[in-house]
């Protein structure tokens, strides 16, 4: 056999175990097309940038839907006792009003009261955090200890320059002495001699040149003006104001305007009879979900504010009642919401006793109180169809929380609710929508 052969031989058998090899790997085609990647990320770049820049009229519709989901049940009732639906759209949304004024209005002196305390607490808080520096600590030794080494060393180096910076001042200030003595010398022999010019030139010393002065700049911050601060808290309230009216009146004309928009809606979704179907579907589902999670979170807030009220009071914090409403407020952002009021309630009862262990075990009640309510009695009231995974949730709520500060935090879980029911009837989508359940 010739070589060449043997050569095509060796390489058809190096083929074939190169296809066998090949053919025992499982393969997984994923097209990657970098220009959709690139516009992709370009969209959801602009859509973050739309929902920041268009928050203050967005984040009042929105809250505005959201308290229309809320009250649609009971303005159908009035509607179903042949009431107009406007009279108890009014009816309803004033109702809910008042009682919230009323509320504020009676908690208002312990509101006060604990208003009045911040200044004390914070003295008292800023005492204790001193006296805590001021303990024999082995941490505190630690930092002497390198503070010392470290103007030892700061010492030596300043210590080191200064005595090389005279060492260069004599030797250039002597350099040039002899220099000039032997360019007078010099001068002198070169002169042709002279009778009348025997008195010896003058040789003036050359100093050498001491360093400029630096001249040390201080920035001073401008003056406390009271003025500017009241115009800024003023400006902050009437905003809050106009915002707070525009959730009201679009919660008020989508009551009054009852199914109009749903109609529209299926009218809008397209000629044929199973996009209407899929519409309605969708719209049935995402109303059912939103009422049923502002149910739950009503219940839920209403049971862990009475709770956390009556256990504060057991256990002797001041102002209960506040520390109360703020739990069943808190309630409403899940997860950063009992952290805050954990931390907050330890915190206070620390100040109010002057004992850690007293204000550990306030924010334990509060954490435990959240725990109870967070893992059984919200999965109990909200069902397995509406549950969502706690990991997109919880994202979620921060994305929301950083686009639109604290509505966003309320905000965030119907959204990511209604964007998992849209997801699960667009069957393009159904991966966000399967990423997005529990």
């Amino acid at each position: 056999m010739s070589t060449a052969s043997k050569k095509r031989s060796e390489h058809a058998v190096e083929a074939a175990d190169a296809a066998a090899a090949e053919a025992e790997r499982v393969h997984l085609h994923m097209p990657v097309d970098v220009r959709s990647l690139s516009l992709f990320i370009l969209t959801v770049l602009a859509c973050v940038f739309a929902l920041q820049w268009a928050r203050p009229i967005l984040v009042p519709i929105l809250l505005g839907l959201m308290f229309s989901y809320a009250l649609t049940p009971a303005v159908d009732r009035l509607e179903r006792w042949r009431l107009p639906r406007a009279v108890g759209a009014v009816l309803v949304l004033g109702g809910v009003v008042a009682m919230v004024l009323w509320g504020i209005t009676a908690l208002a002196d312990d509101a006060t009261a604990m208003i009045e305390n911040l200044p004390r607490a914070a003295q008292k808080l800023r005492q204790s955090v001193e006296g805590q520096k001021s303990g024999s600590l082995p941490i505190d030794k630690v930092q002497q200890a390198a503070a010392e080494l470290e103007q030892a060393a700061h010492a030596a180096e300043t210590a080191a320059a200064s005595a090389a910076a005279s060492a260069a001042a004599s030797a250039a200030a002597s350099g040039a002495a002899s220099a000039a003595v032997e360019a007078v010398a010099e001068a002198s022999r070169s002169r042709t001699p002279n009778a009348r010019e025997t008195r010896p030139a003058k040789v003036t010393p050359i100093v050498a040149e001491q360093p400029r002065a630096v001249t040390r700049v201080v920035l001073e911050r401008p003056a406390f003006s009271i003025r500017e601060y009241l115009w800024s808290g003023t400006i902050g309230i009437f905003v809050f104001l106009g915002q707070l009216a525009i959730v009201l009146f679009v919660a008020l004309f989508l009551l009054a305007s009852g199914d109009t928009f749903r109609r529209k809606m299926v009218k809008l979704a397209g000629p044929r009879l199973s996009q209407k179907k899929i519409t309605v579907q969708a719209l049935d589902e995402v109303t059912v979900q939103i009422q049923r999670y502002l149910l739950v979170q009503l219940a839920t807030s209403v049971v862990l504010g009475v709770a956390a009220g009556v256990v504060f009071h057991l256990l002797g914090l001041n102002n209960a009642a506040v520390w109360g409403v703020a739990a069943g407020v808190t309630n409403l952002v899940p997860y950063l919401g009992a952290i805050v009021l954990g931390f907050a309630s330890a915190l206070a009862g620390f100040i109010q006793f002057d004992s850690i262990q007293h204000g550990l075990l306030i924010g334990a009640s509060s954490f435990a109180l959240h725990g109870i309510v967070g893992n059984v009695l919200t999965p109990w009231w909200t069902g397995r169809a509406s549950r969502m995974s706690p990991f997109a949730v919880f994202v979620g709520v921060l994305v929301f929380g950083w686009l639109w500060g604290a509505a966003g935090l309320i905000l965030g879980t119907p959204i990511l609710m209604v964007t998992k029911t849209v997801c699960d009837h667009i069957e393009e989508l159904n991966p966000v929508g399967e990423f997005l359940g529990a």
